[in-house]
C-alpha cells in the first residue's frame, strides 16, 4: 500500500496528533503520555495503540476512537476514514501522508 493510504499518529505539547492527507486533527492527550510506541490494530477509526507514560516503565495498551472526535469536528467519519488503510507512528511533524 502506498504512503498516501496511511495516517500518522503522534503526540506533541499535550495533544495527540492524527494526520491524514491535508488534515491534522489534534485532541487532548493524557497528561502523563510520553509517546505512542506501537500501533496494534486499526479498525476504521478505532485504534489500539501502545503508549508510554511517565508513571510506568512498560508501555500500556490504549484505545482511541476517532469517530466521535470526527463527528464533533463536523467531519463525515465514513468519508474521511474509508481511504485510510492503516496508521503509522511518526514523530516527524513535517511529514505528510
Amino acid at each position: 500500500m502506498g504512503a498516501q493510504s496511511y495516517a500518522l499518529l503522534s503526540n506533541k505539547d499535550g495533544f495527540t496528533v492524527f494526520q491524514f492527507g491535508e488534515h491534522t486533527i489534534r485532541f487532548r492527550a493524557p497528561y502523563s503520555l510520553e509517546r505512542y510506541t506501537e500501533i496494534k490494530e486499526w479498525d476504521n477509526g478505532y485504534i489500539v495503540v501502545m503508549a508510554k507514560y511517565t508513571h510506568n516503565v512498560i508501555p500500556e495498551e490504549e484505545y482511541i476512537d476517532l469517530v466521535p472526535i470526527l463527528k464533533n469536528l463536523f467531519f463525515d467519519p465514513t468519508t474521511f476514514l474509508s481511504p485510510i488503510k492503516g496508521v503509522r507512528i511518526c514523530y516527524d511533524h513535517t511529514a505528510r501522508t
